[in-house]
């Protein structure tokens, strides 16, 4: 029997209450707060960047991140279609959001960078970044989840 992936909602507050979560990179330069559920939906994509950097993440509008100081800290990475923003800190190098080129208009969270005692649970969805056109065309929410 086909069964398909678990999808997220396209609305993360129509199955449950946001929380802020608080987060940020190694050394404390970028500090960061983000509204999301406590019970995490992660994206593990395959793609050749987030590969190398193991991500996984969880999307959310721009409108639930804040950064709270860092900016002149950061620096961006892009590559390919130049869409994705691979933010990191110039200090430590670690990555703790990045815009993706999926959603342009959020951010993807990465669920190691945020701080201890929000976090319920995570479920982890693998993503085919290898073959990123047809696997967006496949999916029914990723392009909803920066949505309002």
């Amino acid at each position: 029997m086909d069964t398909e992936p678990p999808q997220p909602s396209s609305r993360h507050s129509e199955h449950q209450d946001l929380v802020t979560h608080t987060g940020g990179c190694h050394c404390g330069a970028v500090h960061f707060e983000v509204k999301a559920p406590a019970d995490l939906h992660l994206l593990h994509c395959n793609c050749s960047v987030c590969t190398k950097k193991q991500i996984k993440g969880f999307i959310v509008p721009a409108s639930q991140f804040r950064l709270l100081k860092g900016a002149d800290n950061l620096t961006v990475y892009t590559f390919n279609t130049k869409v994705a923003k691979h933010t990191f800190c110039k200090t430590c190098g670690v990555q703790s959001f990045y815009t993706p080129r999926s959603n342009p208009d959020g951010y993807v969270v990465m669920v190691y960078c945020l701080d201890e005692g929000t976090v319920n649970s995570m479920t982890v969805e693998l993503f085919n970044g290898k073959d990123w056109e047809k696997s967006m065309k496949e999916h029914k929410t990723i392009q909803n989840l920066s949505k309002e």
